[in-house]
């Protein structure tokens, strides 16, 4: 009886367990869309779901860093994940008619573990670049409008001057990396450590204005780590990093060779740099290039002065250059280890600003919590039909070993007594 008691026991326990499992199947959300929107300084990821979402949003190798990973609990749809341009991986490729931002995304459907449930999607957002004015005190083109009449109060007249205003298009900067030298074309994008690189800055074709690249640094892009690499002088801070800009005789392209290089716990590498312009035919470029001694240029003007018209149509310097005459510059590339290898093209989903995509793979069997806690409760309930078949028979048998042992014949007698060695006294 106790063996009895102990295996319904058994049976209670192991039904109670199934049926909890049974009763707490996890309702896990399934992506029904996935769009972007493109903005001036990030990308927006907007996600349908099927139920509330519970997991994590990141980067691809970024799922450890806690300024690019979100985290979403009991999120109802839509999910919204925000990338920024110019951080977390995100890089920039020129193009023909504007710039194109790139981004691989990664939507985990667990809020600790990074399992293959897992499904990375290839975003990117493209640009149109516009043309920019900016207004100088200088004269470019068009007719001068000086002789003015005035009238003083007492009536007398004095012929005044009118100081003249022209705007002239804000040129296109652009900064390129390309392995290598400049003239192979090739825009580097994943380059191992050490391999040759170019950084070409230039300006579109204009005669008006001319460059100094200056406030060069490298950053992380996690906002952990950055190595300033020219200062504001335009010469460089570690020749060992980046060297000093050779210039065209036009001034408005400036290019640099060095050897690739990384942050030791990121692959993504961001290069900024700040790009002055200046005036070619009033001077303002005549410390371009800086001839750098000790972190300084020897020809650092001590006046940055334009020219102005006057009332007989000839040039007087008597303004400063506006500082705000300054474009800033960026781009990036992947720098892997010798061990590691870029990513195939085409190895996720690539998605487009406004459209929807849902991607069915043939090959991936999919099982419901719900199925699986009644596969495991019917293999439970197997196996137990099991033990309790063994423990019945062995029951039985020791049953059957006691009754054979009571009825068999007694083959028990008195003690033996050898009389050989007995005697009286």
């Amino acid at each position: 009886m106790d063996s009895t008691a102990a295996v319904i026991l058994l049976l209670a326990v192991l039904a109670a367990t199934d049926a909890q499992l049974i009763q707490r199947p996890s309702k896990e959300a399934t992506i029904k869309s996935v769009r972007i929107f493109c903005n001036s300084n990030d990308i927006v990821v907007s996600i349908d779901t099927s139920d509330a979402f519970n997991g994590m949003i990141y980067p691809k190798g970024l799922s450890k860093n806690s300024s690019c990973m979100a985290e979403f609990k009991e999120q109802t749809s839509p999910v919204l994940y925000k990338l920024p341009l110019k951080s977390c991986s995100t890089m920039s490729s020129e193009m023909e008619d504007g710039i194109e931002y790139f981004n691989t995304v990664v939507v985990q459907p667990h809020r600790k573990l990074v399992t293959n449930q897992g499904r990375g999607y290839h975003i990117r957002c493209k640009y149109q670049t516009q043309e920019k004015t900016v207004t100088n005190a200088f004269n470019v083109s068009g007719d001068f409008v000086t002789d003015v009449e005035w009238k003083a109060p007492n009536g007398s007249s004095f012929i005044g001057t009118t100081p003249l205003t022209a705007t002239a298009p804000m040129p296109g900067c652009y900064m390129r990396i390309f392995a290598g030298s400049p003239s192979d074309k090739a825009v580097a994008e994943n380059v191992r450590i050490g391999d040759p690189l170019s950084m070409v800055i230039s300006l579109d074709d204009q005669e008006i204005y001319g460059m100094k690249v200056t406030d060069c640094l490298v950053r992380d892009g996690l906002g952990w780590g950055e190595q300033m690499l020219i200062n504001h002088d335009g010469c460089p801070v570690d020749y060992e990093i980046l060297g000093t800009f050779e210039y065209s005789s036009s001034k408005t392209t400036a290019s640099v060779r060095f050897q690739a290089h990384k942050f030791p716990y990121t692959s993504s590498v961001y290069y900024q740099c700040n790009v002055k312009l200046c005036i070619k035919n009033a001077g303002g470029c005549d410390d371009v290039p800086p001839v750098c001694v000790e972190g300084q240029n020897l020809l650092r003007r001590r006046r940055r002065d334009v020219p102005e018209v006057d009332g007989d149509g000839n040039l007087k310097e008597v303004a400063k250059v506006d500082e705000a005459l300054t474009i800033e510059v960026f781009t990036g590339l992947y720098v892997n280890e010798d061990e590691e290898l870029p990513e195939p093209e085409g190895a996720s989903d690539t998605l487009t600003p406004l459209k929807e995509e849902v991607v069915e793979d043939p090959n991936t069997f999919c099982l419901s919590p719900k199925t699986f806690a009644i596969g495991i409760a019917i293999a439970g309930l197997i196996l137990m039909v099991a033990v309790i078949a063994s423990i019945l028979i062995l029951i039985s048998r020791r049953r059957r070993r006691k009754e054979d042992s009571t009825t068999g014949s007694s083959i028990y007698s008195s003690p033996y007594t050898n009389t050989a060695y007995s005697h009286s006294s």
